[in-house]
């Protein structure tokens, strides 16, 4: 018997079930709004061609790092 690579579980909150992803989601967006606010007051925007792709890739790969991170403590 093989063992299961799939470690993302449903989680029930008050009876909603929700996706593994939408947690991942929401741990994802504490640092990336920190991450905005210090990047838009300490003027490194101005280097920044287009600002809304680049906070939608900054906020892609804390996403990706949150869940790699998140899911390294099951392997």
């Amino acid at each position: 018997m093989t063992p299961s690579l799939s470690f993302f579980h449903t989680v029930e909150l008050v009876g909603f079930y929700l996706p593994p992803l939408l947690i991942w989601a929401l741990v994802a967006l504490v640092p990336f709004l920190l991450l905005r606010a210090i990047l838009d007051r300490s003027g490194l925007y101005r280097f920044v061609w287009h600002r809304s792709l680049f906070n939608l890739a900054l906020y892609v790969l804390l996403l990706g790092g949150a869940v790699f991170l998140g899911n390294a403590q099951w392997l």
